[in-house]
């Protein structure tokens, strides 16, 4: 439970730097009533990338588990090694696109005439058939077969860790005062000019780590110091 923990925690962080939810998150806390529909779009994310989640990973990951082959406790450190590459190849995209990356302009969308519940709502839907981080955390977290309930809490966990931005500019609405638009305006400078900086650096760390669980859990069963690492690895 602890290693998927950390799994899908580096992964939603990573994920969690995400033009087309930080940008219209940004473009209401200008707004009139800022503190609410930032609140309200927050809650329309969370929710239906939890719901989506839940219904893969519960729904169809039941469907799944009967077809692993037995015995399963090497699936999840492959599916974790698999999922890292993958990560690490983001990574490398990212860092090597990054300064044609920072030109392009934010994610365009309309809020004209949606309430913030529906425009949450409605980007997180069209975003999630292709929100492959998410997919990655969801086979991790199947792969492992720990049961519906436990999967449920690590649904939320990556989703807590994937709306972290907004609640941070939640946080700056609540508490900034009046240097809460200065805060804003340079938190949206800097993540026009660093975000997929920022990201391949994320994206690295997290698929180093998710990596490295997966092999010193496929080298635990045949040396003791890949199981002593595996172990803190887990537990760190």
């Amino acid at each position: 439970m602890l290693r998927l923990a950390g799994i899908v925690i580096s992964i939603g962080l990573a994920d969690s730097l995400n033009p087309t939810t930080i940008a219209p998150a940004l473009y209401l806390a200008t707004g009139e009533r800022a503190q609410g529909r930032v609140a309200e779009f927050t809650a329309a994310v969370f929710a239906v990338y939890f719901i989506g989640g839940a219904a893969i990973a519960v729904g169809a990951g039941q469907l799944i588990r009967p077809l692993l082959p037995h015995p399963r406790h090497h699936i999840a450190d492959i599916i974790e090694i698999a999922v890292g590459a993958a990560m690490l190849a983001a990574a490398a995209v990212l860092w090597r696109h990054r300064a044609r990356l920072t030109l392009r302009a934010p994610p365009d969308f309309d809020p004209q005439g949606k309430s913030s519940w529906v425009l949450g709502a409605s980007i997180t839907a069209v975003e999630l058939p292709t929100a492959f981080p998410y997919f990655a955390a969801i086979a991790a977290i199947v792969g492992s077969d720990l049961g519906p309930a436990r999967d449920l809490v690590l649904l939320v966990l990556f989703n807590v860790c994937f709306v972290a931005p907004l609640l941070g500019i939640l946080a700056v609405l609540t508490f900034g005062g009046d240097q809460a638009d200065q805060i804003l305006a340079d938190g949206r400078e800097f993540l026009q000019r660093h975000w997929p900086a920022v990201l391949a650096g994320l994206a690295l760390v997290a698929g180093l780590f998710v990596v490295a669980l997966g092999l010193t859990g496929l080298a635990a069963s045949k040396s003791e110091l890949a199981r002593d690492l595996h172990h803190t690895l887990r537990s760190g």
